[in-house]
């Protein structure tokens, strides 16, 4: 059988780009079951209410529901178990510094398989008020209307 190539998506956090600021972004290794990569090879799990902590100097994902494979017998994961992370230490201290900061946390962006294997996207991200959030919005709706009637202007000119 052929080697994975590329980078393929299994999931991903688009609520966390609207709730959090994005300070800093890591990609981490997954030690997962044979059932759990069977279940995303079918692209099924959900990173909404997932959360990453570092205890003893290890870092965990919380919270990541990968439901259970369907051909799975007595051997199979619990959904929502918390799974071990595969970082550099430098990384992991790195982390658990800017973590301790008030307001900061850790959470997942994406899901995907890279060359076969299962990765995750965390980040360090600090929590945006509801102000923030509404001036996102603005901003975005801003743009896309400028885009709009710039393409309605060359639009204009080649007629």
């Amino acid at each position: 059988m052929a080697k994975e190539t590329g980078r393929k998506i299994i999931a991903q956090n688009k609520k966390a780009r609207h709730d959090y600021l994005i300070l800093d972004t890591y990609e981490a290794g997954l030690v997962l079951t044979g059932t759990e990569v069977k279940s995303l090879r079918l692209g099924r799990a959900s990173l909404v209410d997932g959360f990453a902590q570092l205890e003893g100097g290890e870092a965990y994902l919380y919270n990541v529901h990968i439901p259970e494979y369907t051909q799975g017998t007595w051997t199979n994961h619990s959904a929502r178990r918390k799974r071990k992370m595969l970082l550099h230490r430098a990384e992991i201290d790195k982390l658990d510094q800017k973590s301790q900061e008030s307001g900061h946390t850790v959470i997942p962006l994406a899901l995907y398989f890279k060359d076969g294997r299962v990765k995750v996207e965390i980040a360090l991200a600090k929590g945006k008020r509801e102000y923030d959030k509404r001036q996102t919005l603005r901003e975005k709706q801003d743009r896309r209307e400028a885009d709009r009637a710039m393409s309605a202007a060359r639009r204009k000119q080649r007629a």
